[in-house]
């Protein structure tokens, strides 16, 4: 591999980054990007200064004046090519922002952009860049230091950047089927410092056999296409079904160190008659498990979107391919494909957590990500006579609901202001709690004076609060 140092220093010595780019752009040309749209941008980079011209090759991906860049070096390092007075990009090349949005986090080399209209699609080997799909993963992966990363189909290494941000000299291996994946992993973590990574060839689990880690992080080929297509390797496994994401998952705890994390995002089927949470929770061993599910598609949708995805739109084999997806959902009597994350730890008493949460929610959620953990094992170890004092979480928000003027509401919710924003509806004695819980006073004498303000039987506020308080802890009102 070249040496990619000086093009490192290249790209930073131009402001060749996301908050450079950014400024560079503008809302609207960014804005239209993001729809593939580069009209916009063309005309935002029209100047000539340095980080114009690197975003127009590497970004843009169109041909800029050989003059205008240290093309030399760039050529060198197998990113570019030049001829006729102008450098035309090889691979692209994009900066990378921390998951906090707090300073660079390196970059991300992979294979040109294919964008709807350009008459091509990709190549079977293809490596694709940074997306919507690798930014949620993430902001999810947890924030903690780790010693022992497991970057599985690591694609164009984009996860184990991050993770080395954020974890100085922690060892890092990525593995991938694909050898060209591996390739480009190199140059991007060689472009963003990554130092002493180890690159493994190999499917799934296969190539770390009798290894644990700290954290495992994967974006995996999640994709539930016909049987034994295997087309893109960056997306289908070639498994049937969602195989792949079940036996990464069901596999998971034999590879991790007490404690530690696997965290994956995943599609999953809906099958008539099978309630999803039941499939999907089958395949947790031995881990605590959260379990979210983002966002469902009907199967012509789920078609839709891959073709173009591949950019198969209108070329020959569309309708040939469309029909062999839905042949295959009609055969297992599908009729969703769930997408979502999964977050496992190593633990000795596994708590289980399957969800749906469909609206936004604060990021980074690797920041809490634990403490969600955290909550479903105090939730599994709470009774009302533990001991234990409860304190309300931070941030909570009361909403009583009713006719104007009554003299006791209807309804009464409460609402987290943050985090994963969640609301339950709740009675006087746990509203009544949230108000003063603050973690120095044991239960019990809250509970009495709950009981005589509202003149309950001190043994029905008991049987209540037992009854209700370990899903408000395990969804984060209470810690």
């Amino acid at each position: 591999m070249p040496d990619l140092r000086h093009v490192r220093e290249l790209l930073l010595g131009a402001g060749y980054t996301v908050a450079g780019v950014r400024e560079t752009l503008g809302p609207v040309a960014g804005g239209a990007l993001a729809r593939d749209e580069i009209v916009p941008a063309l005309r935002a980079t029209a100047g000539g200064s340095p980080v114009e011209v690197l975003t127009r090759l590497f970004w843009l991906q169109v041909p800029v004046p050989e003059d205008a860049v240290a093309a030399g070096e760039l050529v060198a390092a197998g990113l570019a090519e030049a001829s006729g007075g102008q450098v035309r990009p090889l691979l692209r090349v994009e900066p990378l922002e921390a998951v906090d949005g707090d300073g660079h986090a390196g970059y991300a080399v992979s294979d040109l952009k294919v964008r709807p209209g350009d008459g091509r699609v990709p190549a079977d080997d293809h490596v694709v860049g940074t997306g919507g799909a690798s930014g949620n993963l993430a902001r999810l992966v947890v924030h903690r230091p780790v010693d022992n990363v497991l970057d599985l189909g690591t694609g164009c290494g984009v996860q184990a950047v991050h993770v080395a941000g954020r974890s100085p000299g922690a060892r890092i291996t990525a593995t991938d089927v694909n050898p060209r994946a591996l390739e480009l992993a190199g140059m991007s973590f060689a472009l963003s410092g990554v130092e002493g990574a180890e690159l493994l060839r190999g499917s799934l689990l296969e190539p770390v056999e009798g290894r644990r880690f700290d954290l495992i992080v994967s974006n995996p080929p999640f994709v539930v296409a016909p049987p034994g297509d295997r087309r893109f390797t960056y997306r289908e496994s070639g498994m049937a079904g969602d195989d792949f994401c079940r036996r990464l998952v069901g596999s998971a705890s034999r590879y991790l160190n007490d404690g530690g994390y696997c965290q994956l995002l995943a599609n999953w089927l809906h099958v008539d008659g099978v309630p999803w949470e039941e499939r999907v929770g089958a395949w947790v061993d031995g881990c605590d498990a959260w379990i979210v599910q983002r966002d469902v598609q009907d199967p012509a949708e789920y078609a839709e979107l891959w073709l173009r995805d591949s950019c198969e739109a209108g070329t020959p084999e569309y309708r040939a391919r469309y029909e062999a997806w839905l042949d295959e959902f009609e055969r297992r009597d599908v009729t969703g494909i769930g997408f979502g994350w999964i977050t496992l730890r190593r633990g000795e008493t596994p708590a289980v957590r399957i969800e749906e949460l469909r609206h936004a929610v604060e990021q980074p959620v690797g920041a809490y990500a634990h403490e969600v953990l955290d909550g479903l094992a105090k939730a599994e170890e709470f009774s009302t006579a533990c001991g234990r004092p409860l304190a309300a979480a931070p941030g909570l928000v009361q909403e009583q609901i009713g006719p104007p003027g009554a003299e006791d509401p209807e309804r009464i919710v409460l609402r987290q202001a943050d985090r994963l924003r969640r609301a339950a509806g709740v009675g006087t004695v746990e509203a009544a709690l949230a108000g003063v819980c603050d973690g120095t006073l044991p239960l019990d004498p809250l509970l009495d004076a709950i009981a005589q303000l509202t003149g309950m039987d001190p043994g029905e506020v008991r049987a209540h609060a037992a009854a209700v308080l370990p899903e408000l802890i395990a969804d984060g009102f209470f810690v």
